[in-house]
Protein backbone atom coordinates (compact mmCIF):
# COMPACT_ATOMS: atom_id res chain seq x y z
CA UNK A 1 0.00 0.00 0.00
CA UNK A 2 1.17 3.53 -0.95
CA UNK A 3 0.17 6.43 0.89
CA UNK A 4 -0.28 10.14 -0.66
CA UNK A 5 -1.76 12.85 2.02
CA UNK A 6 -2.32 16.24 0.77
CA UNK A 7 -4.65 19.50 1.46
CA UNK A 8 -2.46 20.90 4.26
CA UNK A 9 -1.99 24.44 4.76
CA UNK A 10 -1.91 27.73 6.66
CA UNK A 11 -5.00 28.97 8.06
CA UNK A 12 -5.91 31.09 11.12
CA UNK A 13 -7.35 30.02 14.91
CA UNK A 14 -10.69 28.77 14.36
CA UNK A 15 -10.55 27.64 10.50
CA UNK A 16 -11.31 24.87 9.47
CA UNK A 17 -9.67 22.30 6.87
CA UNK A 18 -9.42 19.03 5.41
CA UNK A 19 -6.86 16.56 4.75
CA UNK A 20 -6.42 13.77 2.46
CA UNK A 21 -5.04 10.49 2.30
CA UNK A 22 -4.80 8.64 -1.21
CA UNK A 23 -4.35 4.78 -1.13
CA UNK A 24 -3.38 2.53 -3.69
CA UNK A 25 -3.98 -0.86 -4.11
CA UNK A 26 -7.57 -2.81 -4.08
CA UNK A 27 -7.33 -4.16 -0.39
CA UNK A 28 -7.50 -0.48 0.72
CA UNK A 29 -11.16 -1.34 2.37
CA UNK A 30 -9.65 -4.04 4.44
CA UNK A 31 -6.84 -1.64 6.22
CA UNK A 32 -7.44 -0.23 9.63
CA UNK A 33 -6.00 3.81 9.11
CA UNK A 34 -4.91 6.22 11.16
CA UNK A 35 -4.04 9.75 11.30
CA UNK A 36 -0.82 11.37 13.39
CA UNK A 37 0.73 14.13 13.64
CA UNK A 38 4.53 15.56 14.81
CA UNK A 39 5.40 18.98 15.70
CA UNK A 40 9.07 20.01 15.41
CA UNK A 41 11.16 18.78 18.28
CA UNK A 42 8.30 16.39 18.77
CA UNK A 43 7.50 12.55 19.01
CA UNK A 44 4.80 11.64 16.68
CA UNK A 45 1.37 11.44 18.20
CA UNK A 46 -1.78 9.57 17.44
CA UNK A 47 -4.93 11.84 16.70
CA UNK A 48 -8.06 9.55 15.10
CA UNK A 49 -8.23 6.09 13.88
CA UNK A 50 -11.26 4.37 11.64
CA UNK A 51 -11.63 0.70 11.66
CA UNK A 52 -12.08 -1.06 8.35
CA UNK A 53 -14.90 -3.93 9.61
CA UNK A 54 -17.21 -1.89 12.11
CA UNK A 55 -16.40 1.68 10.70
CA UNK A 56 -15.50 3.30 14.23
CA UNK A 57 -13.76 5.77 14.97
CA UNK A 58 -11.63 7.12 17.94
CA UNK A 59 -9.83 10.28 18.46
CA UNK A 60 -7.13 11.78 20.66
CA UNK A 61 -9.12 13.91 23.88
CA UNK A 62 -7.62 17.25 22.86
CA UNK A 63 -8.98 17.05 19.11
CA UNK A 64 -12.47 15.28 20.36
CA UNK A 65 -15.56 17.27 18.62
CA UNK A 66 -13.33 19.13 16.39
CA UNK A 67 -11.92 16.44 14.39
CA UNK A 68 -13.72 13.79 11.89
CA UNK A 69 -11.81 10.87 10.43
CA UNK A 70 -13.82 8.94 7.47
CA UNK A 71 -13.12 7.02 4.75
CA UNK A 72 -14.43 6.69 0.95
CA UNK A 73 -13.47 2.65 0.30
CA UNK A 74 -14.67 3.87 -3.60
CA UNK A 75 -12.35 6.30 -3.80
CA UNK A 76 -9.64 4.50 -1.64
CA UNK A 77 -9.23 7.88 0.78
CA UNK A 78 -9.30 8.58 3.94
CA UNK A 79 -10.65 12.18 5.34
CA UNK A 80 -9.23 14.41 8.39
CA UNK A 81 -12.17 17.11 9.11
CA UNK A 82 -10.60 19.44 11.07
CA UNK A 83 -12.50 22.55 12.41
CA UNK A 84 -12.15 24.96 15.52
CA UNK A 85 -8.61 24.55 14.67
CA UNK A 86 -6.29 25.88 17.10
CA UNK A 87 -1.93 27.13 16.91
CA UNK A 88 -1.18 23.97 18.86
CA UNK A 89 -2.87 21.94 16.09
CA UNK A 90 0.37 23.07 14.26
CA UNK A 91 2.39 19.96 12.78
CA UNK A 92 2.77 17.55 10.36
CA UNK A 93 0.05 15.26 9.85
CA UNK A 94 0.36 11.59 8.37
CA UNK A 95 -1.76 9.22 7.61
CA UNK A 96 -1.04 5.38 8.12
CA UNK A 97 -2.47 2.31 7.08
CA UNK A 98 -2.06 -1.43 9.14
CA UNK A 99 -1.66 -4.57 7.47
CA UNK A 100 -4.64 -6.84 8.11
CA UNK A 101 -2.58 -9.95 7.97
CA UNK A 102 -1.31 -8.97 11.57
CA UNK A 103 -3.66 -8.88 14.23
CA UNK A 104 -3.21 -5.88 16.60
CA UNK A 105 -5.74 -4.55 18.68
CA UNK A 106 -4.60 -1.34 19.67
CA UNK A 107 -4.58 1.41 17.25
CA UNK A 108 -3.19 4.38 19.05
CA UNK A 109 1.21 3.90 18.58
CA UNK A 110 2.88 4.31 15.48
CA UNK A 111 3.99 0.49 15.78
CA UNK A 112 0.59 -0.49 15.42
CA UNK A 113 0.81 0.65 11.40
CA UNK A 114 2.61 -0.59 8.94
CA UNK A 115 2.49 1.64 5.97
CA UNK A 116 2.96 5.28 5.92
CA UNK A 117 2.10 8.68 3.67
CA UNK A 118 4.75 11.62 3.61
CA UNK A 119 3.11 13.79 5.95
CA UNK A 120 1.61 17.37 4.83
CA UNK A 121 2.01 20.42 7.06
CA UNK A 122 -0.39 22.37 9.01
CA UNK A 123 -0.02 25.48 10.27
CA UNK A 124 -2.42 27.04 12.49
CA UNK A 125 -1.68 31.45 13.25
CA UNK A 126 -3.08 32.81 16.19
Amino acid sequence: VQLQASGGGLVQAGDSLRVSCAASGRTFRSYDMGWFRQAPGKERDFVAAIMWRSGSTYYTDSVKGRFTISRDNAKNTVYLQMNSLKPEDTAVYYCAAKDPTFVRYSYDRVSDYDYWGQGTQVTVSS
